[in-house]
């Protein structure tokens, strides 16, 4: 049965979206890849809940890349409020107006009349992205990222939008949705979401990759050699082991790859190893501490 019901979509299956989204440079798990399914095929909000670097946001990328649909980003952050997820009026482009047609007030009082009524047209308006998906012409994907920075008035503010896609605009009247968008929201885990938040949303916990998971996303990503790409993840899976500060995301590992074929590495070796360290660690610390361990974790990876 496709899920075109909701969403217009061409995908007939999990099975499906799995081959589509490994088409598109996507590693899914197939218990992964039918979560998703389910929640496009029920119009459900995916909640992406997991470590900072284990590939969330990729994930809202991706199904956009897959099934051909604009990403409209939403990147939150303490303090963020409606106005900022919904729209802003241009103040400076009113005032700019307002001006213009006051120095000639006297002789255009006929324009100055009909400026009054477009000051709060859409032609002053400036929307957020939120209101960017309710108005977008084709279905889109609205990623919600790090919901968790947020708080409990700024989810209730999301429950209300998310639960009937529409936003009432004072000087404008309602405004819903051309198209109801795909939504994904992300966390961090870094606080505990509202009960009422995650019983919207399809939970899909997402932890680091295995090492053989993330050595094949490293070849598929990068066409590399499978012996490195293996090392490499297994190197980084030790590293996240040692309760590092900043534990190493995938795109590092993607980076440090890159690095080691600019070097002409063939393998991990303790001075290559220690040489590029920098570009898959982040803090000093992180980078000292796993500096003392080279042997061991090369052992652990080759």
């Amino acid at each position: 049965m496709s899920a075109s019901n909701k969403f217009g979509l061409v995908v007939s299956s999990a099975v499906e979206l799995r081959r589509l989204l490994n088409e598109h440079g996507y590693v899914a798990k197939p218990e992964v890849a039918k979560l998703m399914y389910l929640a496009l095929r029920l119009g459900k909000p995916l909640l992406l809940e997991g470590p900072p670097g284990a590939g969330k946001t990729q994930v809202a990328k991706v199904l956009s890349d897959t099934l051909g649909m604009p990403l409209i980003r939403m990147q939150c952050y303490e303090g963020i409020d409606e106005a900022k997820a919904l729209y802003q009026w241009n103040e400076p482009l009113q005032r700019m107006a307002l001006e213009f047609i006051h120095e000639r007030s006297e002789t255009l009082q006929e324009e100055w009349s009909e400026l009054k009524r477009k000051l709060y047209s859409t032609d002053f308006l400036v929307p957020g992205p939120i209101l960017k998906a309710l108005q977008s012409e084709a279905t889109a994907v609205l990623l919600i990222d790090e919901v968790d920075k947020t708080g409990p008035a700024f989810e209730a503010f999301l429950l209300e939008i998310l639960s009937d896609f529409q936003v009432s605009i004072p000087q404008l009247g309602t405004v819903a949705a051309n198209h109801r968008p795909v939504v994904v929201l992300t966390s961090n885990a870094q606080r505990k979401l509202t009960e009422a938040l995650r019983g919207r949303c399809f939970l899909l916990w997402m932890d680091y990759p295995a090492p053989e998971l993330e050595a094949e996303i490293i070849t598929r990503s990068r066409a590399s050699e499978s012996r490195l790409s293996l090392q490499v993840a297994r190197f980084t899976a030790a590293v996240r082991r040692l309760g590092m500060s900043k534990p190493p995301a995938i795109r590092e590992s993607l980076d440090w790859i890159d690095a080691l074929r600019v070097l002409g590495a063939n393998e991990l070796t303790a001075e290559v190893v220690s040489e590029t360290l920098p570009v898959l660690l982040k803090t000093r610390e992180d980078i000292d501490r796993a500096a003392g361990n080279v042997a061991l974790l090369l052992q652990r990876a080759c």
